[in-house]
């Protein structure tokens, strides 16, 4: 007894209607009313990131287009007819399907121009639907420019895309243009649990929410990932499981680290770095979810939940409302400064932990220093020491030792000895370039 091959779920799960393609409401509309209406274009243009659906819509147009079953006043295709179950496998004759990455030059346009006189061999319409079609080159689509403007009735075009701004204008003035948009997480993660339904399994509500956060938007990354974690996982998927298999680590965790560098405490913060980097978490995967953190603290901090996403539970949004009124807000930015700079310096680094390490020592750095105020009247203040004096004020430095001290005391007597001139506006400049945002109450 032969046994079916295993099917991922990216592919057991592709729309086979309109009606089920997930979070494009806007563009479902639109198609139904242009088939109702009889008022379907000659040319299509599908532009959208990664996974959201472009191949899909692309086969669902060709598939009601040509549906053999399909009555007057309907809209769905069968998936009964012969034509429908050709077109969803991709095998059908009269629906060519092209990679324009592959297939980037003018002869294998010239294919297509040659071809799209004949009528289709068993299909009312001969679909050409092109992926990727930025990829082809400027003497391509001027070849294409003709066919595409006057093609005969029999024809339709479908194009594919990621990058819209690599479309010249000639073609996209010929074609009907639709933007599909990154799914919200609320969105992807209702459709994950009905899949996890259909196949009669359940899963933990953080683990949706990780898995739907790591697909940006994307159904097929969301489905990838989910293939992964069931081969790991029982019959429940646990949000434990899935950091440890994509090498992420809990918000709560990741604010408590946030909250060490915040309050400068430097040793702390780097052992707790180093155990996440032993766990399988890169330093790249660690900034980035450190920046993901500041950035739901800083929101918090505004004092209104409308703006905080759905992706964070109760209690990390309660420690990050927490952090965020014993933080100031001088202090929120400038740590996002220090370690948004970070990406760069961790693409180039040989030794990307140890740059990292680097970057936490600075962003615990910068903690600790003074206000802006503070340090603004230190410098405007004449009769006051610099740095050092307002460290000690404050009591904030952790780099303080009895050989600065003896040195910032004697620079002091020289200051008292000797007649100062009032500083250049120019320092004040340099104390807020430190500080965005900052401002200097009179």
């Amino acid at each position: 007894m032969s046994v079916e091959p295993y099917k991922v779920l990216a592919l057991k799960y592709r729309p086979t209607l309109f009606s089920e393609l997930v979070g494009q409401d806007t563009l479902v509309k639109t198609l139904r009313n242009s088939f109702l209406s009889n008022r379907v274009g000659h040319a299509f243009l599908l532009h959208g990131d990664r996974g959201v659906g472009k191949t899909s819509t692309a086969r669902l147009i060709a598939k009601a287009l040509n549906c053999t079953e399909k009555k007057d006043g309907e809209v769905e295709p069968c998936n009964s007819c012969s034509n429908c179950n050709s077109i969803q496998l991709g095998r059908h004759v009269d629906v060519i399907e092209m990679d324009g990455a592959s297939k980037t030059g003018v002869n294998d346009i010239r294919e297509i121009i040659e071809t799209v006189v004949y009528r289709a061999a068993s299909a009312k319409f001969k679909v050409y639907i092109i992926d990727e079609v930025h990829m082809l080159s400027n003497s391509a689509f001027n070849a294409l420019l003709k066919t595409l403007e006057e093609p005969p009735e029999h024809v339709k075009f479908i194009f594919a895309t990621t990058e819209i701004k690599k479309i010249p204008l000639t073609i996209l003035s010929r074609v009907n243009r639709f933007d599909l948009k990154r799914l919200e997480g609320v969105v992807l993660i209702n459709h994950l649990i009905e899949i996890l339904q259909r196949e009669g399994l359940s899963a933990e509500k953080e683990a949706l929410k990780t898995i739907a956060r790591e697909a940006e938007g994307s159904v097929r990354d969301a489905l990838s990932i989910l293939d992964q974690v069931l081969v790991n996982c029982g019959s429940k998927i646990e949000n434990q499981m899935v950091n440890e298999l994509l090498g992420k680590i809990s918000k709560s965790d990741t604010l408590n680290l946030l909250e060490l560098i915040i309050k400068g405490k430097t040793a702390e913060a780097l052992k707790r770095s180093r155990d996440f980097i032993a766990g399988n978490t890169s330093a790249a995967t660690l900034l980035q979810e450190l920046l993901g953190c500041l950035h739901l603290i800083s929101v918090s901090s505004i004092g209104d939940n409308d703006l905080i996403i759905d992706d964070y539970s109760i209690e990390e949004k309660k420690l990050a409302e927490k952090l965020s009124t014993k933080t100031d807000t001088i202090i929120l930015t400038s740590l996002w400064q220090i370690l948004f700079k970070g990406i760069d310096e961790l693409r180039v680094a040989t030794e990307p932990v140890m740059s990292l390490e680097m970057l936490l020592l600075r962003a615990c750095h910068m903690s600790i220093l003074p206000s802006p105020d503070t340090l603004i009247k230190s410098v405007l203040d004449i009769g006051s020491d610099s740095m050092m004096h307002v460290y000690n004020m404050e009591n904030k430095s952790v780099l303080k030792t009895p050989e600065k001290s003896e040195i910032m005391d004697e620079r002091q007597s020289n200051v008292e000895n000797t007649e100062t001139e009032r500083p250049d506006s120019s320092a004040v400049k340099e104390i807020l370039d430190i500080f965005p945002g900052a401002t200097v109450k009179k």
